[in-house]
């Protein structure tokens, strides 16, 4: 088993920053995808970003993409997310997730281990 735990939401005004953090522990591995999810009210979970355990390859939508950036610190099994640029759409609870992907980065439910979530919202 895998626990996940994240933290640094909040509430911000438009244009501002948050940085999120996910601390992982159990049976983590460093070979794990680590990826971020978001879910507003009514609406599907969304894929946010995901970062192989490497760093080296990282994957983000189109909505997400330029402003927020997603970083991991294997030695602490710690994976970031900071957001820029926020807008009043980026409202929603953030989760963290991680598994041992081969594949379909983008597809939440490819994920077997998740955090509660953490609630970002954007004030206009």
């Amino acid at each position: 088993q895998v626990q996940l735990l994240e933290s640094g939401g909040g509430l911000v005004q438009a244009g501002g920053s948050l940085r999120l953090s996910c601390a992982a522990s159990g049976r983590t591995s460093s070979s794990y995808i680590m990826a971020w999810f978001r879910q507003a009210p009514g609406k599907e979970r969304e894929f946010v970003a995901a970062i192989t355990w490497s760093g080296i390859r990282t994957l983000y939508p189109d909505s997400v993409n330029g402003r927020f950036t997603i970083s991991r610190d294997n030695a602490k099994n710690t994976v970031h997310l900071q957001m820029n640029k926020l807008k009043p759409e980026d409202t929603a609870v953030y989760y963290c997730a991680t598994g041992n992907l081969g594949s379909d980065y983008a597809a939440w439910h490819a994920y077997p281990y998740w955090g509660q979530g953490t609630q970002v919202t954007v004030s206009s």
